[in-house]
């Protein structure tokens, strides 16, 4: 059995992850290492579904997050800031104009 290519993932890390990952990711993600994770892929007992591109196995990682039971991505302050002050920018109207005067 080969060692773990590292810690398992956090959530912030997970959240941090492209449209897709190795399956050395994957495996790290479950807590598994890569050579039980090619096993499963073998058995079809993987615990999301896996793509083959070229030789290569990637993981889309919408399926990864919705294996690990995530189902939505957080929302961050920063964030938040981040589209208000875009928003505002764009924001034309008076916010005095759609008060109603009575």
């Amino acid at each position: 059995m080969s060692p773990r290519s590292g810690p398992p993932l956090g959530f912030a890390e997970a959240f941090d992850l492209p449209l897709s990952v190795d399956l050395r990711t994957a495996a790290r993600a479950f807590g598994v290492c890569p050579a039980t994770a090619y096993k499963l892929i073998r058995l079809g007992t993987f615990p999301c579904p896996v793509l083959r591109v070229g030789g290569r196995y990637r993981i889309p990682t919408a399926y990864l997050l919705r294996s690990l039971g995530i189902e939505e991505r957080p929302l961050y302050a920063v964030d938040l800031e981040a589209g208000a002050a875009h928003a505002a920018r764009f924001d034309t109207t008076d916010p005095h104009e759609t008060e109603d005067p009575a």
